[in-house]
């Protein structure tokens, strides 16, 4: 999650870890389901989150354009 804060920062207005029962890891953006470790039975690969997430928000923000 820190990276999805450090990249996209200005555009998250909230994040939020709730806890789960059963192995159940899940992302959502805006209410929409980018990722469910319980419907996929599978752990994200390394930077799919992170994908999944620039497909919705862009790429990431450079450092020197926070204000």
């Amino acid at each position: 999650m820190a990276e999805l804060l450090n990249d996209w920062a200005p555009r998250i207005a909230r994040a939020t870890l709730v806890p789960g029962s059963g192995g159940r890891f899940e992302v959502r953006l805006d209410g929409e389901l980018l990722f469910s470790k319980l419907a996929l039975e599978r752990h994200a690969s390394p930077g799919e989150v992170h994908a999944l997430v620039q497909d919705r928000l862009g790429p990431p923000i450079a450092r020197d354009e926070f204000h």
